[in-house]
C-alpha cells in the first residue's frame, strides 16, 4: 500500500514548506498534517514525508519516535490521556485510570475494538494546579472525580 497526500493536503504541505528556509525545517508541521491526513504515522508515512522534505527516512523516524505526540498506530476517535505526574498521582490519578478502564472497556495503551476510545497514561500534562487531570483529544479536564469522568464520557455519546 502506498500513501500520498490528497490534493488539498499536498497544497497545504507545499504552503508549509514555503515558510521555511530549508525543507527539513518544516518537519514538525508536515508530520502534524500527515497525522491528520492518515490518522497515524506509519513507517510508510515516514518514508513519504522524508521524500517530500528531501531527507533520509531515518531523520523522520528519529523525530517521530522522539515525540510522543505522533501516534505510531491508529487511535480511537476519543483519546484519553491521564496524567501520571506527581501531583496527579498524589491526588488520585490511579482511581481515575481504573474508572476509565472499566467505563471504556479498554486497557491502558489500547484502543477499543470499535476504534472509539484510546486510553493512555502520560508522565505530565503540565497542569498540576488542576490535579488529577487528563487530556481528551485537544481539551484538558482537571480536578477530576469518577463522577466528573462519567459526565465527560456521557457527553461524547
Amino acid at each position: 500500500m502506498s500513501v500520498a497526500f490528497s490534493k488539498r493536503a499536498l497544497q497545504k504541505c507545499e504552503q508549509i514548506i514555503e515558510q521555511y528556509p530549508q525543507k527539513q525545517a518544516a518537519m514538525l508541521p508536515v508530520l502534524h498534517l500527515a497525522e491528520k491526513e492518515f490518522g497515524h504515522i506509519s513507517l510508510e508515512v515516514e518514508q513519504y514525508v522524508a521524500g517530500l522534505l528531501e531527507v533520509p527516512p531515518v531523520k523522520v523516524h528519529e523525530v517521530v519516535t522522539f515525540y510522543t505526540l505522533f501516534p505510531r498506530e491508529r487511535r480511537g476517535k476519543y483519546h484519553f490521556q491521564v496524567c501520571r505526574g506527581l501531583s496527579c498521582d498524589l491526588l488520585g490519578c490511579n482511581n481515575i485510570m481504573r474508572h476509565l478502564k472499566k467505563k471504556l472497556r479498554v486497557k491502558v495503551g489500547g484502543t477499543s475494538k470499535n476504534r472509539r476510545y484510546t486510553l493512555s497514561e502520560v508522565e505530565c500534562l503540565g497542569a498540576c494546579e488542576t490535579s488529577p487531570m487528563m487530556q481528551l483529544n485537544d481539551d484538558y479536564y482537571g480536578k477530576l472525580t469518577t463522577s466528573a469522568v462519567d459526565k465527560i464520557v456521557k457527553g461524547l455519546k
